[in-house]
C-alpha cells in the first residue's frame, strides 16, 4: 500500500528530536552532573583534612579547611609554582607553534592550486590515526641522539608535530569559505599574496585560529606521556616538571596525605578548566565555522 506525500512529511516531522522536551534536559542534566561533580569533589575534598577523608569521604568539610592548599602553594619546598611556570612557558610555546605553522600550511592547502594538494591533505589527515603513544619510543630515541632529552624545547616540538593534524583539519575549511573575489580585489588593489594574508585572511579567520590555539594550550597543560619521557628520562629532576608530571611525584611523595594530593591535583587542572571556560563560545563559533566552511 503506498504512502502519501503528505503522511511521508508527517512521519519525518515526528521523528524530529524536540529539544525542548523535558527528557532532552534530564539527559544533559545528567551528562552535567558525571562530569562536573568528580571536579567538584577533588576541588571542596582539597578543604578538609586527611583525618576528615578517612573518616567520611562523601563528607562536607567541617570546618572548612584552608591549609591544606596553603600547603601545596606556599609549603616549604614546594615545587607547584615553579612546575606551573613551566606548564606554562610549554603550553605557551605550543600554542604559538601551533597557531603560526598551522595557519600558514592550512593557507596553502587552501588557497593555492597545485598537483600534490590533495596528497598532502590527506598526510595531515591520516595524522590524526597515529596517537602520540604509538610513536613515543622511537621519537625519545631520536629526541635523545638530537640532544634534546630533558629540554622544554624537546616537548614543544613534538606537541607541535602532533597538534597539526587537528590544526589543518580545522582552518583549511575556514580559508576556503573566504571568498576568492576578497583576494581579487585585493589584488587589483596591488596588495600581494602576503598582505592579502596578513591584513584580510587572518582577521576573518580568528575564530578558527582562537580555536586551535585554545585545544593546542589545554592539549598541552594537561599533557603526561611525552613530558614524562622527555623531562623524566632527561635527568632534569622535580624542579623541571610540568605540572601533571608534578601531581604524580606529589602523589607518591606524599601517599599518605590525601588531601594535600586532592589540593595539588584541583590546583593543577584549574587553569585549563579557566581558560577553556572563557573561550568556550569562540570555540563553539570556530568549529562551527569549520563544519559549515
Amino acid at each position: 500500500m503506498a504512502i502519501a506525500e503528505s503522511d511521508v512529511g508527517s512521519i519525518r516531522r515526528r521523528r524530529k528530536i524536540d529539544w525542548g522536551s523535558p527528557i532532552v534536559y534530564l539527559v544533559a542534566l545528567i551528562v552535567i552532573c558525571v562530569t562536573l561533580v568528580p571536579v567538584g569533589y577533588i576541588i571542596v575534598s582539597g578543604f578538609r583534612t586527611t583525618k576528615q577523608l578517612n573518616e567520611n569521604l562523601a563528607g562536607w568539610p567541617d570546618p572548612w579547611t584552608f591549609s591544606t592548599y596553603g600547603r601545596v602553594l606556599f609549603g616549604e619546598g614546594t615545587l607547584f609554582w615553579n612546575q606551573a611556570g613551566i606548564s606554562t612557558i610549554v603550553a605557551l610555546g605550543t600554542t604559538a607553534g601551533v597557531v603560526v605553522f598551522g595557519v600558514m600550511a592550512a593557507f596553502v592547502i587552501a588557497r593555492y592550486e597545485f598537483r600534490l594538494r590533495g596528497l598532502m591533505y590527506s598526510l595531515f589527515t591520516a595524522g590524526l590515526l597515529f596517537p602520540i603513544s604509538v610513536a613515543i619510543l622511537p621519537l625519545s630515541i631520536m629526541l635523545r641522539a638530537l640532544g634534546l632529552n630533558g629540554s622544554f624545547i624537546g616537548v614543544i616540538i613534538p606537541q607541535i608535530a602532533f597538534a597539526l593534524p587537528t590544526t589543518i583539519i580545522i582552518l583549511v575549511p575556514f580559508l576556503r569559505a573566504i571568498p576568492r573575489e576578497l583576494e581579487d580585489a585585493a589584488m587589483i588593489d596591488g596588495t600581494s599574496r602576503i598582505g592579502f594574508f596578513w591584513r584580510i585572511l587572518l582577521p576573518l579567520s580568528a575564530p578558527g585560529l582562537v580555536t586551535v590555539g585554545v585545544l593546542a594550550f589545554v592539549n598541552s597543560w594537561n599533557a603526561y606521556l611525552l613530558p614524562l619521557f622527555v623531562l623524566g628520562a632527561g635527568g632534569a629532576g622535580q624542579a623541571n616538571y610540568t605540572l601533571p608530571l608534578g601531581v604524580q611525584q606529589f602523589a607518591t611523595q606524599y601517599s599518605s596525605d590525601t588531601a594535600g594530593v586532592l589540593a595539588f591535583t584541583s590546583l593543577a587542572m584549574i587553569p585549563a578548566l579557566v581558560f577553556f571556560s572563557l573561550a568556550e563560545r569562540r570555540i563553539v563559533g570556530g568549529l562551527t565555522g569549520a563544519v559549515k566552511g
